[in-house]
């Protein structure tokens, strides 16, 4: 197969491949994601297990929870709790279930698990940590979960969430 003429180059010689200069990202790799009144969030890759995407009728509800908690969804035969994170973070509008699928990001620190819905995954980004700003004026449910704020073209900023504190939070308990 090697021998064949079909793999030798133009000219029947080995040559190098044409050197591509490649770019190193600068800062740490997070996911963005929205929640359901539009504010842009982003946690650090290396707290998320998986990025899981379901139909609501795949969460089973659970009764008797916090009112935060859409239940639970099995995911290759383990049970993840499924929390919305926007009503968590304090945001008025809760999470419309009515529609297709629905976004969920798993995190895991230490063995805990979370599903933490949202309404939108954006992609991932490398956020450069030392242009973390504080976060300006943080409503008191959501700020023990902000680590701090990326200013972005319009105003809008781009909090940074802290999933180790979300997961230890006492908000999970009805």
């Amino acid at each position: 197969m090697v021998g064949n003429p079909d793999f030798q180059t133009i000219s029947g010689k080995d040559q190098a491949p044409e050197l591509q200069e490649i770019e190193t990202p600068e800062g740490e790799l997070h996911l963005r994601f929205f929640v359901a009144d539009g504010n842009e969030f982003a946690l650090p890759a290396t707290g998320i297990r998986r990025i899981i995407e379901h139909a609501p009728d795949h969460i089973t509800p659970v009764p008797n929870v916090s009112p935060l908690l859409l239940g639970t969804l099995n995911q290759q035969g383990r049970v993840i709790w499924v929390a919305d994170l926007g009503q968590f973070l304090g945001c008025a509008k809760s999470m419309n279930t009515d529609r297709a699928e629905i976004p969920v990001i798993a995190v895991e620190e230490q063995g805990t698990m979370l599903g933490l819905a949202v309404s939108q995954v954006v992609g991932t980004d490398w956020l450069d940590t030392e242009a973390l700003k504080a976060t300006a004026n943080p409503s008191d449910v959501m700020a023990p979960f902000l680590k701090g704020e990326w200013p972005l073209e319009a105003d809008t900023p781009l909090k940074l969430l802290d999933h180790v504190a979300i997961l230890r939070s006492a908000r999970w308990v009805a």
